[in-house]
C-alpha cells in the first residue's frame, strides 16, 4: 500500500506542474466570460471529458502513433503553440475567439483550446510519455484522473469568481490574460523549434 501511495505520489506531481491547473482557470475565464453560468459549467465538463479522452488515447496508443508517424514531441509544442497564438491574438484584436451568433452553440472551446492543448497539451503529453516509462500505466492513469478531478473542481468555481470581480473585471482581467497566453503560446513554439535543432 505504502508503495502504490509514494508511485502516486511521484506521477501525480509532474502532470499537476505540467498541467498547471491554477493558471489554466484565468484562461478558463477569458474564454468563457461572455457565457451564462450554464454555458460554463458545460464547458467545464466538455473541456475536462476532452482532456481525459486525449490523455488516456495517448498513455494507450501515443508511443506507438508517434513512432510510426514520426512525431516527436517538439512537434507537440510548436502546434500546440501556434494554436494558443492564434487564440490569443483572435481574441486580442477581435474581442472572441470564437465565431458564434449564439454563445450556446460556443461549448466546442471545451474541446479546443481549452481541453487540448491547455489542459493537456505538450507538456502533460510529454509528462504522460515519461511516467509510462517509469511507473505502471494503471498509476499513472489514475495520477491523470486525479489532476483531471482537481482542474474540473476549480472550472466549476469560475461562476464564483465571475460573480466577485464582475463582468467589466474579468474582461480587464482576460486581456491581460490572453497577452500571457501569447507569450506562453510563443514560449511553448520556442522551446519545440529549439529542440528539433538541438
Amino acid at each position: 500500500m505504502a508503495d502504490i501511495v509514494q508511485e502516486l505520489a511521484l506521477t501525480f506531481v509532474p502532470l499537476f506542474v505540467a498541467m498547471d491547473a491554477v493558471g489554466n482557470l484565468p484562461i478558463f475565464l477569458s474564454l468563457t466570460q461572455k457565457g451564462t453560468a450554464t454555458h460554463r459549467r458545460k464547458t467545464a465538463n466538455l473541456a475536462t471529458l476532452t482532456a481525459f479522452g486525449v490523455g488516456l488515447l495517448f498513455v494507450l496508443v501515443g508511443k506507438a502513433i508517434l513512432s510510426l508517424l514520426g512525431i516527436d514531441v517538439a512537434d507537440f509544442l510548436v502546434a500546440g503553440g501556434i494554436i494558443l497564438l492564434i487564440v490569443a491574438i483572435r481574441y486580442l484584436v477581435l474581442g472572441k475567439t470564437v465565431e458564434t451568433k449564439d454563445l450556446s452553440g460556443a461549448e466546442m472551446i471545451g474541446v479546443v483550446p481549452l481541453g487540448t492543448p491547455l489542459v493537456v497539451g505538450p507538456a502533460v503529453l510529454a509528462a504522460l510519455l515519461l511516467l509510462m516509462g517509469q511507473h505502471r500505466i494503471a498509476i499513472v492513469v489514475a495520477s491523470l484522473i486525479v489532476n483531471l478531478v482537481i482542474q474540473w473542481a476549480l472550472f466549476r468555481q469560475a461562476n464564483r469568481i465571475v460573480g466577485f470581480l464582475g463582468q467589466t473585471g474579468v474582461t480587464a482581467i482576460s486581456k491581460v490574460i490572453m497577452l500571457l497566453l501569447a507569450a506562453i503560446a510563443v514560449k511553448m513554439i520556442r522551446e519545440g523549434i529549439l529542440t528539433v535543432l538541438g
